[in-house]
Protein backbone atom coordinates (compact mmCIF):
# COMPACT_ATOMS: atom_id res chain seq x y z
CA UNK A 1 0.00 0.00 0.00
CA UNK A 2 1.14 3.30 -0.70
CA UNK A 3 1.91 6.13 2.03
CA UNK A 4 1.47 9.44 1.86
CA UNK A 5 4.41 11.63 -0.11
CA UNK A 6 6.77 12.27 2.34
CA UNK A 7 9.31 15.28 1.85
CA UNK A 8 12.18 16.05 4.54
CA UNK A 9 14.92 18.57 4.48
CA UNK A 10 18.28 17.07 6.11
CA UNK A 11 21.47 17.43 6.17
CA UNK A 12 24.08 14.10 6.08
CA UNK A 13 25.25 13.77 9.53
CA UNK A 14 21.95 15.16 11.52
CA UNK A 15 21.21 12.38 14.02
CA UNK A 16 17.37 13.53 14.13
CA UNK A 17 17.02 13.03 10.86
CA UNK A 18 18.71 9.66 10.78
CA UNK A 19 15.98 8.72 13.88
CA UNK A 20 12.95 10.49 11.83
CA UNK A 21 13.62 8.34 8.85
CA UNK A 22 14.41 5.01 10.66
CA UNK A 23 10.79 6.06 12.47
CA UNK A 24 9.07 6.37 9.14
CA UNK A 25 10.92 3.51 7.46
CA UNK A 26 9.56 1.25 10.59
CA UNK A 27 5.59 2.77 10.05
CA UNK A 28 5.99 1.56 5.76
CA UNK A 29 7.45 4.79 4.28
CA UNK A 30 9.69 3.24 1.42
CA UNK A 31 9.89 6.90 -0.31
CA UNK A 32 10.87 9.80 1.17
CA UNK A 33 11.69 12.82 -1.11
CA UNK A 34 14.98 14.07 0.58
CA UNK A 35 16.34 18.05 0.31
CA UNK A 36 20.05 17.98 1.47
CA UNK A 37 20.88 21.05 2.70
CA UNK A 38 24.39 20.35 2.74
CA UNK A 39 24.40 19.91 -0.75
CA UNK A 40 21.86 22.63 -1.83
CA UNK A 41 22.23 25.44 0.68
CA UNK A 42 20.80 27.83 -1.50
CA UNK A 43 17.28 25.38 -0.68
CA UNK A 44 17.54 26.56 3.24
CA UNK A 45 15.97 30.07 2.26
CA UNK A 46 12.63 28.25 1.19
CA UNK A 47 12.67 25.98 3.96
CA UNK A 48 12.95 28.83 6.41
CA UNK A 49 10.37 30.88 4.47
CA UNK A 50 7.64 27.87 4.71
CA UNK A 51 8.18 26.14 7.98
CA UNK A 52 9.82 29.05 9.99
CA UNK A 53 12.45 27.04 11.35
CA UNK A 54 16.40 26.75 10.69
CA UNK A 55 16.56 23.21 12.39
CA UNK A 56 16.80 19.77 10.48
CA UNK A 57 14.68 17.98 9.77
CA UNK A 58 11.75 19.66 8.95
CA UNK A 59 9.21 16.90 7.99
CA UNK A 60 6.06 17.20 5.40
CA UNK A 61 3.58 14.30 4.94
CA UNK A 62 1.15 15.21 2.24
CA UNK A 63 0.55 19.18 2.85
CA UNK A 64 0.68 18.99 6.47
CA UNK A 65 4.04 20.47 8.11
CA UNK A 66 4.72 17.73 10.32
CA UNK A 67 7.62 19.99 12.14
CA UNK A 68 10.98 17.99 13.08
CA UNK A 69 12.32 14.73 14.51
CA UNK A 70 10.32 15.15 18.29
CA UNK A 71 7.13 16.04 16.62
CA UNK A 72 7.06 12.82 14.11
CA UNK A 73 7.98 10.45 17.82
CA UNK A 74 5.32 13.03 19.85
CA UNK A 75 2.06 12.08 16.35
CA UNK A 76 3.49 8.22 16.59
CA UNK A 77 3.10 8.24 20.25
CA UNK A 78 -0.22 10.04 19.96
CA UNK A 79 -1.46 7.05 17.60
CA UNK A 80 -1.48 10.20 14.36
CA UNK A 81 1.38 9.33 12.27
CA UNK A 82 -0.25 5.96 11.07
CA UNK A 83 -3.72 8.15 9.48
CA UNK A 84 -1.79 10.95 8.27
CA UNK A 85 0.40 8.16 6.51
CA UNK A 86 -2.33 6.98 4.67
CA UNK A 87 -1.86 3.56 6.74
Amino acid sequence: MATAHVLMYTTAICPYCIRAKQLLAARGVTEIEEIRLDLHPEKRAAMMEATRRRTVPQIYIGDTHVGGCDELYALDRAGKLLPLLGL
